[in-house]
């Protein structure tokens, strides 16, 4: 039996200049029945100095349910996995230190599903740009519509975010999950196995998560060129996962989409994974074309017949 309800799972990495808000929010969250456990992941900064001087001065009454997890830098993905492993609650979300929550988001998470009993409840979001505000209002859906969740998923036509679902643990814990190594999209490819397996969703059509979208700094080719090889090494992993433990479930159904977008980061990045994944071409060409991948019709076809030079 769980010893907790919930567990708030946080990793922390470099964000001394918002811990203190994010903390804030977190621990005076009006849920009772609520575990804290931050991760630290390595920071170099003062971010766990500032956390643990906060929880001294203003939250020590707390302390009984806050677990702090000290590892070597791992990526976000790694640090949310050590967090989710170590969480005792009977479900589990996600945060991430560098947002804020509503005081009340738990008390209105675990009221929907103690109301509903489902396995999954996820919720809208607000993206805070500083000096304006994005609401993102999510789709209603039902496990009978589950697998039009996956495939919006993968196709962004719904959120993928981690952070706004709050989901029964024993979903990852009781099936065998890919959980993504490289912090890119890795909330899209780890949130849609845990929907795969949820008998139960429910939504709750409330915005009580402000997710910080910070602008600032130009990103370097290096940097863009990491990122896209992050995203296309995610989605091969997933992918092999899929072929292996996977069959049958609605991710098959977008899984032309994935193999053709590793192949489309491959070839517009010249990150030479052809090469290193001699599949790779095969795979693509057995895939069909569907304006449903994001990613144009004819760049499909230059990826399909670069894939067929690759095989010759």
């Amino acid at each position: 039996m769980s010893s907790y309800k919930i567990s708030l799972v946080v990793p922390v990495y470099g964000v001394e200049r918002y811990i203190r808000q994010f903390a804030e929010s977190a621990l005076s969250q009006t849920y009772d029945d609520l575990q804290f456990v931050f991760v630290n992941d390595g920071t170099k900064d003062r971010s766990m100095e500032i956390l643990d001087e906060l929880i001294e001065e203003k939250y020590s009454h707390l302390k009984d349910r806050i677990i702090i997890i000290n590892k070597e830098n791992g990526g976000l993905p790694s640090a949310r996995k050590a967090g989710l492993e170590a969480a005792e609650g009977e479900y589990i979300l996600f945060a991430d230190s560098d947002d804020w929550l509503d005081t009340d988001m738990v008390s209105k998470v675990m009221a929907k599903a103690d109301e509903t009993g489902a396995d999954i409840v996820y919720f809208d979001l607000i993206k805070e740009y500083g000096h304006k505000t994005s609401y993102k209002r999510e789709r209603e859906y039902t496990a009978a519509t589950k697998q039009d969740f996956i495939i919006n998923i993968f196709n962004y036509r719904s959120h993928g975010y981690t952070v706004t679902k709050c989901f029964r643990k024993r979903l990852y814990t009781d099936n065998v999950i890919y959980f993504p190594k490289l912090g890119m999209h890795e909330d899209i490819y780890l949130m849609t196995q845990i929907i795969h397996y949820a008998g139960s969703l429910a939504h709750l059509p409330e915005g009580l998560y402000h997710y910080r979208k910070d602008n600032s700094g130009a990103m370097t080719a290096q940097k863009r060129k990491q990122r896209h090889l992050n995203s296309a090494m995610n989605l091969l992993g997933l992918y092999e996962h899929y072929r292996e433990n996977l069959a049958g479930s609605p991710i098959e159904k977008v899984a032309g989409g994935i193999i053709m977008r590793a192949g489309w980061h491959s070839v517009r990045h010249d990150l030479g994974l052809f090469e290193k994944y001699p599949y790779l071409a095969a795979d693509i060409m057995k895939a069909k074309m569907s304006c449903r991948y994001r990613i144009p019709l004819p760049m499909q076809l230059y990826i399909k017949l670069y894939s067929w030079f690759r095989k010759k």
